[in-house]
């Protein structure tokens, strides 16, 4: 048993780990090469690495031009623990159970309802997450390293709290962190749903662009979520992305969910269209979607895909409608970002091409061309898990910033620093 390593040895451990996470095959001579280091300290903090459990040696890798024995590549244990991510809608939930590279071991959706309230909606998700740790196995359950949950309303990230969110009655300046660190011991980022959803979509979307990315979330509300250079942008107050509370009419019959009028959300949104369509439905104007309100009592965005296919003309003319307002508004935040990749998720776009096909339509008929001239415009990827996904990638890359990284590493086990996490980001 080597002495424990001094807090020097942990910041250079640090940097290694981090460049082994990054690197598909590195071994020492290459790590010695890009990062300066003599061979007796790479030897000692990679023997610390392993011992630790955070890295493994793998089979002898043959590296062209050099001579003498093959030289032992090494790899980060993503196996070391796992992290819990879940994306939480108005009405629907997404959450998984990762290793440390963001691989989900399980994974699973549920309706829910965020009028709940918070004490009510997390309990959902705690028996949720110990369902999938229980399905994860190989005592998952005793290695969760970090938890990621997303919300549909502003969150100020600093702190994990629910900030003046539109549409979630009960949960101001709730303290999630606080409620999950409870439960789990283990460091906690809380964000807004959309943010995760673009972030995840970023990272492992198809295809791989790694373009700035925005996401646009059409489902019971609306929002959009915006990375640029790999960054999640936030704005001052986590505000940033809420376009579904944009004043867009001045019709007084559009009252939004969250008291005003005239929202976006009130004119474009899943929740909005289904009323408007359940109104149709009871007058007559609606066969298939009056015979579904028959069967099941309830509409749900699912149906619009549905009805179309079933050639109901006043959906398809509700859905296009939508689609139009929808992509007037977001023409223009392409005209002032400029993103690489605009991608269009959340459950209008579930089984209805007539949504995303004139959404599309309507941006580029209202952006200037320059903003346009390398536009990728695609549905999301991810089959509804990008939430959930970049919440996971999310909560691995703050666990493993040098930063944070140096904090935790001797103790081989995040838990024992969460505070300390939470306070470098």
């Amino acid at each position: 048993m080597q002495a424990p390593p001094t807090a020097r040895d942990i910041l250079v451990l640090a940097q290694i780990v981090d460049l082994v996470r990054g690197t598909e095959s590195a071994t020492r001579s290459f790590i010695e090469a890009e990062t300066g280091l003599g061979r007796a300290v790479v030897n000692d903090r990679l023997a610390e690495g392993i011992e630790l459990g955070v890295l493994e040696e793998l089979e002898p890798v043959h590296e062209p031009g050099r001579r003498g024995r093959p030289s032992r590549s090494l790899r980060f244990r993503a196996d070391g623990g796992v992290v819990l991510s879940a994306s939480l809608g108005a009405k629907s939930m997404y959450a998984s159970v990762s290793d440390l590279e963001g691989n989900a071991l399980a994974s699973t959706d549920r309706a829910i309802d965020v009028a709940d309230g918070p004490e009510a909606t997390l309990r959902v998700v705690h028996r949720t997450f110990q369902r999938l740790l229980a399905r994860a196995g190989d005592g998952a359950e005793d290695r969760v390293w970090g938890l990621a949950i997303g919300v549909p309303g502003p969150v100020e990230f600093r702190t994990g709290r629910v900030i003046a969110p539109p549409i979630m009655p009960g949960w101001d300046g709730f303290d999630v962190r606080g409620w999950f660190l409870e439960k789990y011991g283990a460091p906690v980022w809380v964000d807004n749903e959309v943010n995760l959803m673009a972030y995840g979509e970023w990272a492992r979307g198809v295809p791989q662009e790694r373009r700035d990315l925005l996401f646009v979330k059409v489902a019971t509300g609306i929002g959009a979520g915006l990375v640029t250079n790999g960054h999640l942008h936030r704005g001052d107050n986590g505000a940033a992305g809420d376009i579904g509370h944009v004043h867009v009419t001045d019709d007084k019959k559009a009252i939004c969910r969250c008291g005003r009028t005239g929202c976006l959300e009130a004119v474009a949104g899943g929740w909005a269209l289904l009323n408007r369509l359940e109104d149709a439905a009871r007058a007559g104007k609606a066969p298939w979607a009056a015979q579904r309100l028959a069967e099941k009592g309830e509409l749900t965005l699912g149906d619009l895909g549905t009805a179309e296919a079933h050639g109901d003309k006043i959906v398809a003319t509700m859905s296009s409608r939508n689609a139009r307002v929808a992509g007037q508004a977001i023409a223009g935040v392409v005209n002032f970002a400029n993103p690489g990749t605009l991608v269009l998720g959340g459950g209008a776009i579930r089984g209805s091409s007539l949504f995303f096909d004139t959404f599309r339509e309507t941006v580029l008929e209202n952006t200037i061309a320059l903003a346009t001239r390398n536009l990728t415009i695609r549905t999301a990827s991810l089959d509804f898990y990008e939430g959930a996904i970049g919440g996971a990638l999310l909560a691995i890359d703050h666990l493993f910033r040098p930063s944070a990284l140096r904090l935790w590493l001797a103790d081989a086990d995040p838990r024992v620093r969460a505070d300390e996490i939470h306070a470098v980001g």
